[in-house]
């Protein structure tokens, strides 16, 4: 028999949550239902599940501030929000919250599963590592902190942390553009293409220290993590 998925689904409409529940449980699915933030954080730490669903409008705690909080306890799992908002604010503030991918209502089960295990199914190509080492740089992925030689240590926002990561993984090798925005931003358009730009300007500068570095746009295809001798 396939293991079941643990995941926790925290969302404060009880019809709406009991029915995206009973549909995931259809789908080899084991979900924990919360219908308030703190209830979802002390689920979270009890049942450590593999995948978090986050309403963003609920009561207690919202879903924005309770990823924030899991963030520090774990940059890794993988974060939907679930949210009535559109405005393209909101969505840039869901991922800067650590969120990986972001869901509008109405939506329908059969794309929600699909978001999620294209989450849980990404891997990289390297075998993960939090300490890496770039040129006189010294990056520690769990702590979000990059540091030059001795200098003091700078902390790192979740994106910009998340993206580093995955530049570290394919060192020397290309970074594929759509697969990372897939991956960080849960989808692949104009706009989130934009995002990664600015977040890989920001990136350049906080390793221009050492010249040997090098972020190299591969144009149409990504981008590629270069120590120059």
């Amino acid at each position: 028999m396939t293991k079941k998925i643990n995941i926790l689904l925290a969302e404060d409409e009880p019809a709406l949550g009991q029915i995206i529940k009973e549909s995931l449980e259809t789908r080899n699915f084991e979900v924990s239902l919360c219908i308030d933030g703190e209830m979802a954080f002390n689920s979270y730490k009890e049942k450590q599940p593999e995948l978090l669903v986050l309403d963003v409008m609920m009561p207690k705690l919202d879903g924005f501030s309770l990823a924030q909080r899991i963030r520090k306890e774990n940059p890794h799992i993988p974060i939907i929000f679930l949210t009535a908002k559109s405005q393209t604010e909101d969505v840039v503030s869901g991922f800067q919250a650590g969120g990986n991918d972001y869901l509008k209502k109405p939506f329908s089960m059969e794309e929600l599963i699909v978001r999620m295990h294209n989450l849980l199914s990404y891997t990289p190509k390297k075998k993960p590592s939090n300490q890496h080492t770039i040129g006189d740089y010294s990056f520690d992925h769990t702590k979000q902190s990059l540091q030059y030689l001795n200098d003091k240590a700078v902390v790192l926002t979740h994106k910009e942390s998340e993206l580093l990561y995955h530049l570290c993984l394919q060192e020397n090798n290309i970074l594929n553009r759509s697969e990372v925005l897939e991956k960080l931003w849960g989808t692949d358009d104009f706009f989130t293409g934009r995002s990664m730009d600015v977040f890989i300007t920001k990136l350049r500068k906080k390793l221009a220290k050492d010249p040997r570095i090098e972020i190299r746009n591969i144009r149409g295809i990504g981008y590629k993590l270069l120590i120059n001798i």
